[in-house]
């Protein structure tokens, strides 16, 4: 493994930042007095410790705003911006790329852009989607994370099916992100195939996950409890995680690890949006200009183990050598997602 090292904001993104606090409150600040300095944010769940330990003071003291979080899933916070699409109580959202395609599908989003959010023009370039409708701010890797009391390393995507644990395993469910990787994993291992076309073949996937059912303690739809039962020893493996979430885990003494398998591992961006019509929106896009900029991406990568987007950034990602990872086409799985969901809801009923 290779661990890259924080390096020192540079002088143009300093003036970058303070060129933003200019025109946030200078500019226009009978807008930003006359307007609360609270603004909701919807994010993952499995975020909130970084949320509320970095996020929410660097927010308070970068641009005086109150931040407030709802940790949730993508595919509910979703719901949350389609059910409030005439009244946005939310003013930006932080979610999985497939789910910002069927936002912007669903005109939900505003975009996003470099006169109002500058820090956007040090993200690598495929972090900006859409011509900014949305921009990723972080992306972990996922693969499998064990109880290291229990095993010394998973070698392959193959141990979720073997004999021996059987009734060790958790995998997401499909509502979940997350659950594509096992889904996708079950897909190479299927049909034989390498992930750029074994990805398309979801009849050998799903095929190939019925053979996994042995071996399931469960599905979970809400990933702390399943990684509870990890910690625990209650099961020796849960497929499809992150390294944000188990690799800060074990830095603090809890025996779990995360594997990256030979056939590969995979890459999940993290997206930043602003809601259309949303509430404070220059508070909303001062809020996204810090969590795009160079200390908030060192920070979130070193705690969150992370790859950052920003390009003025080498901090903190651990990132496995000699494995691929792969990033599927994500307007393939948006198409799909709903019937994969039931489909796999059939098949899954324990």
């Amino acid at each position: 493994m290779t661990r890259r090292n924080p390096t020192n904001i540079s002088r143009r993104t300093l003036l970058k930042t303070s060129a933003f606090a200019a025109i946030g409150t200078l500019a226009a600040p009978s807008i930003l007095r006359a307007q609360t300095s609270e603004i909701v944010i919807g994010c993952a769940g499995s975020h909130t410790a970084w949320m509320e330990a970095l996020v929410a003071p660097h927010m308070k003291k970068a641009i005086g705003a109150d931040i407030l979080f709802e940790g949730t899933k993508s595919s509910v916070n979703l719901e949350k911006m389609a059910s409030n699409k005439d009244n946005p109580y939310l003013s930006v959202v932080q979610m999985d790329d497939p789910v910002m395609i069927q936002a912007v599908e669903a005109d939900l989003l505003a975009p996003i852009t470099s006169d109002a959010v500058p820090n956007m023009t040090d993200l690598r370039p495929d972090a900006v989607h859409m011509d900014g409708m949305w921009c990723n701010y972080v992306q972990p890797w996922a693969g499998i994370a064990y109880n290291t009391d229990y095993a010394d390393g998973v070698p392959s995507w193959e141990a979720l099916w073997a004999p021996e644990n059987a009734g060790q395993v958790i995998i997401p469910s499909l509502q979940n992100t997350e659950g594509m990787w096992t889904l996708f994993a079950a897909a190479m291992l299927g049909s034989g195939k390498p992930f750029a076309e074994a990805q398309y073949e979801i009849d050998a996937a799903f095929a190939k996950l019925e053979e996994l059912k042995p071996n399931l303690l469960s599905v979970y739809t809400t990933m702390s409890q399943a990684f509870n039962l990890l910690e625990q020893g209650e099961i020796s493996m849960l497929s499809g995680n992150f390294s944000s979430y188990t690799l800060p885990r074990k830095a603090e003494g809890v025996p779990v690890d995360l594997a990256a398998p030979k056939e590969g591992i995979f890459a999940m961006p993290s997206g930043i949006c602003l809601v259309k019509g949303g509430p404070n929106p220059e508070l909303a896009q001062a809020y996204v200009n810090e969590m795009l900029g160079a200390e908030m991406q060192s920070a979130i990568a070193d705690f969150a183990t992370s790859v950052p987007a920003n390009t003025t950034v080498t901090a903190g990602a651990v990132i496995p050598e000699g494995v691929q990872i792969y990033s599927p086409d994500w307007a393939f799985v948006s198409a799909n997602r709903r019937a994969w969901v039931d489909r796999f809801d059939k098949l899954m009923s324990l």
